[in-house]
């Protein structure tokens, strides 16, 4: 469900009802329960469903779809025994100082944990002055968490013995495992084979620090320090870094939600962890360390539903794997692995820092402060110096400096020096007093054009670092706006520093710092808009079908090769519309030259081979031949440089295409790469020869929309120049957005494809032609007959698109809805009576704030799909009906509602649709489903029992809760 993730909420007479504008937070054991949040009022808990168990894998944590009077999910229910245990044994715990045995023991009694600690160890009958155990069998009550301290190699034992005493909640701090050896890599395939047999068992690690729940007063780590409870989860990927974040944490007083290393992630991987604290109350931001991302499809499903109401900031280190520069094409060299992250993080929502220390001053913010509403910043200090500092650091970010407002600058005339700046920044002058401090941070806080707030101190001889520190908390009190300080010095501002800090008011050491900090929450807020944008409506259709484009490229994929030959790769953009050159192949110097005279001159002659890649590399490109002479002469001397340069490669002939020029063109380069991680990825740039040089591009995932495209083609340097630059033609945008779609349909639709360059797309204010292409294929590389298996992000389910006529011979089309369906779905709820919309939403609701009908519109593949009916009437299409289905992250529970519009009730839409979501329910392997119908709505009711549902009438009068279990 993830924080405040938006249900569905059908109206009486339409179907099921989902809770709207919810806020999940988890009691304890688990259990969820809803509190309003922005939309709507709910004024009962929702309903929860029964757990089930699942095999281990790093996807296995369920959102959660309800709460109340059942038992929680399986995943959160087995997640919840690691961080929130009933009980806990300490496998391996031991007397000797040092130890991990003996730290873990000793960490989990002076936390407090209140619940019972249990010593497991052979060799001693108590430890701490706690009953030892010889194993895990003998352990009394109940125990949901074993923490592993044992050598490697008794670890897979351990935890067969926790398995059959009912123990599913494991963390493995041991070490000897894949990060050390060959052995260790089977030791730990050992592990996962003992885990196999208990369905439902969840590790963390092996290799880990262990895991801190503030919370839960649990430090079941070997770490020294144990944080004070707080709003941020940190999960990091190394327990080193752990320990330096702990120190600083305790050193800043800075707490933390949870705080987990995630080992080696034979199980539980960060997906997971994100999934999870998307569910906890206590939760509200995550800081991550990430060396490497194991299940890319999971990590971006996950991330994207977090992010939509929370931040994620994230350090990736390895920025320059040294297999960056192993790429063949020209796509490969400038899509580095680094880059891909950047992309990735970007299309996730997350937030992006560079330096381990902004972790540290993201934790700070983010633990005293809600995020800014905006990147408009005003700055108020007692030095000029600073102030322009500040300036030139939030502007260098693309950030803004708030204008000041006459009401502002008047009220600012009236308790500041006639010598102040009057402007943002705006300095108080050097011998500010701490009241006038304070006055200023007062009053540009309650200009409304102010998102934030950075106080700067300079120590002047005037100055009073303590008493001003005071004045601006004061001041801060009375705004629920981002105030920061930048205190400048050292022995002279510590004082000050402190009693800031104790106020909550995040201090940094310089303004730069402050400030990148500010424009990382901003990014934030910027991301979280993108992710709602509404995309201008752009079909791609084709001539061909999907089938026949795939009988096209089995054709032209070859059985003994990799490399297409540029002839193949054109046919292949060819069967996806995207514009080629015409190429004739030639084997002679008669031939080209009759191609030539067909085509009309001038010409380009380029080598045809089927292993040299870049043709220019060895003089295989003749340009701007006039005549039948210059032909034969092209030809001869391409021949002849394979030969002198590669006398290994197969010199075929030469290809003939004609010449394309224009006044206003300009080269780019369209490319896609195999990822190892994130599988396709998309590049457009600038192109030609030099394409590499000036690495001039922009990365994005498949699929794109029309949004996605247009923004990748902005952030490119060289946009000014496409869009028109000193009275220069700008190119046909549309056009190249169109290519860059189909070229996105391509690399989704074959998986096979390794590596493609179109280089150059030559593109002018009316054309976008490919004038030379190039694709790598495997068939190996369909390993995975899933649909889309290749791909990190769901792509649009065209397999759920039917066509069907009702009784009354009305056409529907039933089709997921995509986000470009907003106007739809606002039309839609429109035209609803007001006594179905307040039925429906149970308070106001008002669709017609994008925010809230993007959420509707907007959503994972993956984790939720809502298919519409159709209609065009009087040549306009609507919308007349939906059925949603909210599933947790691996489609074991979901939540279930159908909505009908007024006019189109009673005519069997609303069993169509209700039959066409339990179809893809089952497709989905779902085992339990939820539904909230109104008690007067008699024939929705009996729609739900005749397909099997179980009516609920006792959860509250005003409500009757639907369930379908399956299996």
């Amino acid at each position: 469900m993830g924080g405040s993730r938006q249900f569905w909420v059908a109206p009486v007479g339409s179907g099921g009802r989902c809770g709207s504008g919810v806020r999940v937070k988890r009691s304890r054991r688990g259990a969820m329960r809803f509190s309003c949040r922005r939309i709507g009022r709910i004024r009962r808990p929702a309903v929860s469903v029964k757990a089930w168990p699942h095999q281990p894998r790093e996807t296995g944590l369920v959102n959660p779809v309800g709460s109340g009077d059942v038992k929680d999910f399986m995943s959160t229910q087995n997640l919840n025994r690691i961080f929130d245990p009933r009980g806990i044994a300490v496998v391996g715990a031991s007397a000797r100082v040092g130890s991990v045995g003996n730290t873990v023991l000793n960490n989990l009694v002076r936390s407090g944990f209140p619940r019972a600690i249990h010593p497991v160890n052979p060799k001693h009958t108590s430890l701490e002055g706690r009953p030892c155990f010889r194993s895990v069998g003998e352990l009394p009550g109940e125990v949901d968490l074993a923490v592993i301290c044992t050598p490697a190699a008794s670890v897979p034992g351990v935890v067969r013995e926790c398995g059959a005493a009912g123990i599913f909640g494991i963390v493995i701090l041991s070490a000897g495992f894949k990060e050390s050896s060959a052995a260790g890599a089977a030791l730990e395939c050992e592990i996962a084979d003992a885990a196999r047999a208990f369905p439902g068992m969840r590790i963390i690690g092996p290799n880990c620090l262990g895991i801190l729940s503030p919370a839960s007063r649990l430090n079941a780590s070997f770490a020294s320090d144990f944080p004070t409870q707080g709003n941020v989860a940190f999960i990091s990927q190394s327990g080193a870094l752990c320990t330096a974040i702990l120190d600083w944490a305790m050193s800043e007083n800075i707490g933390f939600s949870q705080f987990v290393s995630v080992g080696n992630m034979l199980d539980v991987g960060v997906a997971d962890l994100i999934d999870y604290f998307a569910t906890d109350g206590k939760t509200d931001a995550i800081l991550l360390y990430l060396e490497s991302v194991t299940n890319p499809r999971a990590f971006m499903s996950a991330a994207r539903a977090f992010t939509r109401t929370k931040p994620i900031f994230a350090y990736k280190a390895g920025r320059f794997e040294e297999s960056a520069k192993a790429a063949a094409s020209h796509t490969g060299a400038m899509a580095g692995v680094d880059s891909v992250y950047e992309a990735a993080f970007h299309r996730a929502g997350i937030v992006r820092v560079f330096e381990v220390e902004d972790l540290f001053d993201c934790a700070e913010f983010l633990g005293r402060h809600s995020m800014p509403l905006g990147p408009r910043l005003a700055i108020v200090t007692n030095a000029g110096g600073p102030g322009v500092m500040a300036t030139d650091a939030l502007l260098s970010m693309d950030g803004k400096l708030s204008a000041l407002s006459e009401s502002t600058v008047r009220e600012l005339n009236g308790c500041l020096p006639a010598a102040w700046s009057g402007h943002n920044p705006v300095d108080v002058l050097g011998d500010a007093p701490p009241p006038r401090f304070a006055d200023a941070v007062r009053i540009v806080l309650t200009d409304p054009e102010v998102d934030g707030v950075l106080a700067i101190l300079s120590p002047q001889a005037m100055t009073e670092p303590t008493a001003a520190a005071l004045a601006v908390v004061e001041a801060a009190r009375r705004s629920r706006k981002p105030v920061m300080a930048a205190w400048m010095g050292g022995r002279k501002v510590r004082a000050g520093i402190e009693v800031l800090q104790a106020a909550g008011i995040p201090t940094y050491a310089t303004p730069e710092e402050s400030i990148r900090v500010f424009m990382h929450s901003v990014t934030y807020s910027r991301n979280r808009e993108a992710a709602y944008e509404t995309p201008r409506q752009r079909p791609v259709d084709f001539k061909l079908s999907h089938a026949e484009q795939r009988a096209r490229f089995e054709q032209l994929m070859p059985a003994d090769r990799e490399l297409l030959t540029e002839a193949e790769s054109k046919l292949l953009l060819q069967a996806y519309e995207i514009p080629v050159t015409p190429t004739v192949v030639a084997g002679t110097a008669e031939e080209a030259i009759a191609a030539a005279e067909q085509i009309g001159f001038p010409v380009v002659v380029k080598l045809h081979s089927h292993q040299i890649s870049h043709k220019s590399d060895v003089g295989g490109v003749q340009l701007d031949l006039l005549g039948p002479a210059d032909v034969a002469a092209a030809f001869r001397r391409i021949a002849e440089a394979v030969h002198g340069s590669r006398p290994d490669a197969e010199f075929a002939g030469v290809t003939v295409q004609p010449m394309m020029t224009h006044p206003n063109s300009r080269e780019l380069i369209l490319g896609a790469k195999r990822d190892p991680v994130f599988g396709p990825v998309l590049l457009v740039g600038a192109g030609g020869v030099t394409a590499e040089l000036y690495r001039d591009r922009a990365i994005e995932l498949p699929p794109l929309d029309g949004n996605l495209a247009l923004r990748m083609l902005k952030s490119l340097r060289s946009w000014p120049l496409l869009e028109g630059y000193r009275g220069r033609a700008g190119i046909d945008v549309d056009r190249l957005v169109d290519v860059l779609l189909r070229l996105s349909t391509l690399v989704v639709d074959l998986p096979e494809i390794l590596e493609l360059d179109i280089n150059p797309l030559w593109v002018t204010p009316d054309q976008a032609v490919a004038l030379d292409a190039r694709v790598l294929v495997r068939r190996d590389s369909r390993r995975d007959a899933r649909p889309y298996a290749h791909l990190a992000i769901r792509p649009y389910p065209e397999e759920f698109i039917r066509h069907q006529v009702l009784s009354n011979g009305t056409e529907l089309l039933l089709r997921p809805i995509k986000p470009e369906d907003e106007p739809l779905w606002r039309d839609l709820i429109s035209s609803c009576s007001p006594e179905t919309i307040q039925s429906r939403f149970r308070g106001l609701f008002k669709p017609s704030i994008h925010s809230i009908a993007a959420r509707y519109c907007c959503f994972d593949y993956d984790r939720e799909m809502a298919i519409a009916a159709e209609i065009t009437e009087h040549g306009e299409r609507k919308f007349i009906g939906v059925v949603r289905l909210v599933s947790d992250s691996v489609h074991h529970e979901a939540e279930f509602a159908v909505m009908v519009g007024d006019r189109w009730q009673r005519l069997g839409i609303g069993s169509l649709l209700m039959d066409t979501g339990l179809g893809i329910a089952k497709l989905w392997g779902i085992r339990s489903l939820v539904a909230e119908v109104a008690p007067g709505n008699q024939r929705m009711l009996r729609m739900f029992e005749h397909r099997g549902f179980v009516l609920d009438r006792g959860v509250a009068s005003d409500v009757v809760i639907a369930r379908k279990r399956e299996g």
